[in-house]
């Protein structure tokens, strides 16, 4: 490990392993996390053996999910993360202890364990992954549902939670404790979020400042991990959470005008150590102990998920989540999580139980996090069809009558577009994400599915093969790219209207051959124009020509950089030359309208 070379060569076994996995498993449905557990499996240590030390690149890769937190927070502000602490502290509770409470019990009552390991073992295997959780809920967009809120919500609670596990367990232990280490510990952790806080708000934004300054955008990106490396390193050595740390300040910093610099710089360390943290949970499944007690390790694993599946899915009826959203919400808390190994390490610190018995439950939570995507794959081709079909009127479960317009996404945009054709005797097809408003869609006379309108199947069932236009009004600007290559490559007799979020966005669309593409806020935004120069006193005839002047302008200009938009002198060149032209036009046309004033009161005289 310590020679240069070494460094090397595990940089192309990772590497190497991730760009053959990836999007393998990514083209058969399964998601990059399949494909990066997959990855971890085959280069570990008990299969092809090219990586041995396990432990180290798990520590090193926890940085993944560090990242990915603290980008989480930087989403959250304080006032919104104030408004979810109901179901954090509600339903986190909840969750965690109902699951540790029936496992435990089910350990003692079932298999004569001890109530001590039960209860160790029960609170490792209550918690879910946070990585594995949150990938799939922002892969899925759906961390602005109802069912993404919940379980953000009660992950967020299981990281909490970790700390009072962490501080129970040498009191379940056979290890020497001191009375006064459980209190010391919490007002530690305390102080700790106390400090965090106020950094945030004293000292955070005027270094950033300072650092933006230098102009140096390499040193505001090395900043940026220096920032969240040292909260990181902070709340370890007082024995909390990395990750929660992290988050909490993302939280102090959504407000920040660096918010934007530090996502987009943080975004793609986030992204390879996230993808090596799934390599490395991957790495610590031993085969050994999974052909030595093959019965013990799957009993584990069923025996747990069915518990959490069971517990998770009542609490996701108390909470009323839409019924379309359920299995997703309930099998990504139904899964083993990373923090599982710290649990059961420090229990075996505690002498809570043996090496082999952690063995045991580590393979199964690793399994279950492998097991995960393979039943959300399913769930998605099997279960949520059925119960969006379900909530339908009953003559919309037949056969498809294909609506002539299909909308995909169904926002403040789509729903304008909707709303238009359909008080224009117009039938419209919807699809979206988000279940509740599904829910309320259904009330008007949409024909809607729920589910990603990236599906081709989707698609499909919603009657794409006979329809004539497709409307992609969906929030993200990847998702509908993705959406149009389909629908292009699927449905050739679609006509395509999109929605360009940007002029950058309004380029990709028209290089894939859309002719229909409106950007999504230029119009209101000339209506907006028209207002202030009738404000200042223009009449409404002069300032409707000069508004009309300039979208036709715009409009040509912005075809005109079209085929040359990647080279950005050349569209700078353009948009300046464009610039003058629009200032001569415009000032042609005062001088024309001043002459004409000046014409008509002369008129009246001569004529008299």
């Amino acid at each position: 490990m310590h020679n240069p070379s070494s460094w090397m060569f595990f940089s192309l076994v990772f590497l190497g392993a991730a760009v053959l996995a990836v999007p393998l498993f990514s083209r058969l449905g399964m998601g990059s996390i399949m494909g990066y557990l997959a990855a971890g499996i085959v280069i570990g240590p008990h299969a092809l053996a090219l990586v041995s030390d396990v432990q180290d690149t798990l520590h090193f890769a926890e940085f993944g999910v560090v990242m990915m937190l603290f980008l989480v927070g930087l989403e959250l502000d304080p006032r919104r993360l104030w408004a979810l602490r109901r179901p954090i502290f509600g339903w986190g509770s909840i969750q965690v202890i109902g699951c540790a409470a029936v496992m435990t019990g089910a350990a003692v009552g079932i298999f004569g364990i001890s109530w001590q390991i039960g209860l160790a073992a029960a609170l490792g295997l209550a918690l879910s992954s946070t990585a594995s959780a949150l990938q799939v809920i922002q892969e899925r967009n759906l961390m602005r549902t109802t069912s993404g809120e919940a379980g953000f919500s009660i992950l967020l609670f299981q990281d909490v939670a970790a700390i009072p596990i962490l501080a129970l367990l040498p009191l379940l232990g056979n290890s020497p404790t001191q009375s006064g280490d459980g209190w010391t510990h919490a007002l530690r952790a305390i102080g700790a979020v106390v400090a965090i806080l106020a950094s945030g708000r004293l000292l955070l934004n005027p270094f950033l400042h300072w650092i933006a300054r230098s102009g140096r955008q390499e040193i505001f990106t090395a900043a940026s991990l220096l920032f969240v490396v040292g909260v990181s390193a902070f709340m370890e050595a007082v024995g909390l959470s990395m990750a929660l740390g992290a988050f909490l300040a993302g939280v102090v910093l959504a407000d920040s005008e660096y918010r934007h610099e530090l996502e987009t710089d943080i975004e793609p360390f986030k992204g390879l150590l996230l993808g090596l943290f799934f390599m490395a949970v991957g790495m610590s499944l031993d085969l050994n102990v999974l052909l030595d007690s093959p019965l013990k390790v799957l009993g584990i694993l069923a025996g747990f998920m069915l518990t959490k599946l069971v517990v998770v899915a009542v609490l996701a009826r108390v909470m009323r989540l839409p019924r379309e959203e359920r299995p997703v919400f309930t099998l990504l808390l139904a899964q083993g999580g990373e923090f599982a190994f710290v649990v059961f390490q420090t229990a075996v610190g505690a002498r809570v139980f043996s090496e082999a018995t952690a063995s045991l439950l580590t393979g199964a939570v690793v399994l279950s996090m492998l097991l995960t995507p393979i039943l959300l794959l399913l769930a998605d081709r099997w279960v949520v069809p059925r119960l969006a079909r379900s909530g339908m009127p009953l003559d919309e479960t037949e056969a498809p009558e294909a609506a002539p317009v299909i909308i995909a996404g169904f926002g403040r945009y789509g729903q304008i577009v909707g709303r238009t054709l359909l008080a224009n005797g117009m039938k419209v097809t919807v699809l979206d994400h988000d279940a509740e408003l599904i829910q309320q869609t259904r009330r008007f006379d949409y024909r809607v599915f729920y589910g990603d309108a990236t599906r081709l199947d989707l698609l499909r069932t919603a009657g794409a093969a006979q329809a004539k236009v497709l409307v992609v009004a969906v929030d993200d600007p990847e998702q509908a790219l993705k959406i149009i290559e389909l629908a292009r490559e699927q449905f050739p007799q679609l006509q395509i209207v999109a929605r360009a979020r940007d002029v950058t966005q309004w380029h990709e669309i028209k290089e894939r051959g859309v002719t229909y593409v409106q950007r999504e806020v230029f119009e209101s935004s000339l209506l907006s124009a028209k207002d202030v120069m009738h404000a200042l006193g223009m009449d409404d005839d002069e300032a409707a020509d000069r508004v009309h002047s300039f979208r036709e302008h715009n409009l040509d200009l912005l075809e005109l950089a079209h085929p040359i938009y990647r080279d950005e002198e050349a569209v700078l060149a353009l948009a300046r030359r464009g610039r003058r032209e629009l200032q001569d036009q415009m000032a042609a046309d005062r001088a024309a309208r001043v002459e004409n004033a000046a014409r008509e009161k002369l008129e009246p005289s001569s004529g008299s």
